[in-house]
């Protein structure tokens, strides 16, 4: 299915890594000019395909590691820092004078060992990443946004955690609960000037984190005191019940991400998809 977004200009924070890199990966290959906002220093991006060389997508094959596609304009910044928005905002309309879509991805989540051991500082530290960047962002897009004659799209990154809240991430909870108001507000706020916002909240998906030493594998494992991919499996069948019975992955998500985005969705605004494997059963 052809998503309609060969040529939109889109901006993806936390690009460089997990489900904001499948995220530039997918929107590559339906053709939009990716505009990636990470802090990491290691991401590479290819030159742009010339002559008869071809263009991301099609048959082509995925780019490897944390390597961007083709022709990705890379801004490196920390979203922490208040100047970073802006700073996108100049790059993009130096390269492209317009933008068509915003997609809220960069965020940070620390497993404690209870409630009570999340102090100030930490809940301050979540809440600055998760919450405060993102609606520094969003405000430094929407005057771009609004001159867009094609209108514009806002995607949110959130997580079940929003409507599953677990004592030991309670300030990452918090902070992508707080999420889904914002974007409910601005859904109401920028509709009349055609930008919609909505929501993705991804259940446990298998990034590269996932797996990596201290990751939620390696907590599950702690959990159940099991090999990791025995607890994963555990995690999976017997304490979530997931009737999809795996775990997701970071380019299923990025595949809805992609449609919220395009004009296929010109309906949908205000709207929250849980990407979570059937995880939550409440009507």
């Amino acid at each position: 299915m052809d998503l309609q977004l060969t040529g939109k200009v889109i901006l993806v924070t936390g690009a460089t890594s997990g489900i904001g890199l499948a995220a530039a990966r997918v929107l590559a290959a339906e053709g939009a000019h990716v505009v990636a906002l990470a802090r990491g220093h290691s991401t590479t991006v290819p030159p742009a395909p010339t002559g008869n060389a071809p263009a991301s997508g099609g048959n082509a094959p995925a780019p490897a590691g944390d390597v961007l596609p083709a022709g990705t304009l890379l801004v490196r910044g920390d979203l922490t820092d208040p100047a970073t928005p802006a700073r996108a905002v100049a790059a993009i309309i130096d390269r492209y004078g317009r933008l068509d879509g915003l997609v809220n991805n960069a965020a940070a989540l620390t497993s404690r060992d209870s409630f009570a051991a999340i102090d100030d500082e930490q809940w301050h530290a979540t809440f600055e990443l998760n919450l405060h960047a993102a609606i520094r962002m969003t405000r430094a897009a929407l005057p771009l946004l609004e001159s867009n004659p094609a209108g514009g799209a806002i995607v949110h990154v959130a997580s079940e955690a929003a409507r599953l809240p677990d004592p030991t991430i309670a300030d990452y909870a918090a902070s992508k609960a707080a999420l889904l108001s914002v974007s409910k507000s601005l859904a109401a706020a920028y509709g009349p000037a055609g930008i919609r916002s909505n929501v993705v909240s991804p259940g446990p998906t298998r990034t590269a984190l996932f797996d990596a030493p201290g990751g939620f594998a390696d907590q599950l494992a702690h959990r159940f005191d099991l090999p990791p991919d025995q607890a994963v499996e555990h995690f999976v069948r017997v304490e979530r019940r997931l009737p999809t019975g795996r775990i997701g992955t970071p380019e299923e998500v990025a595949g809805v991400i992609a449609y919220l985005l395009s004009p296929l969705a010109a309906q949908v605004t205000g709207a929250e998809w849980a990407i979570d494997g059937g995880a939550r059963r409440q009507l």
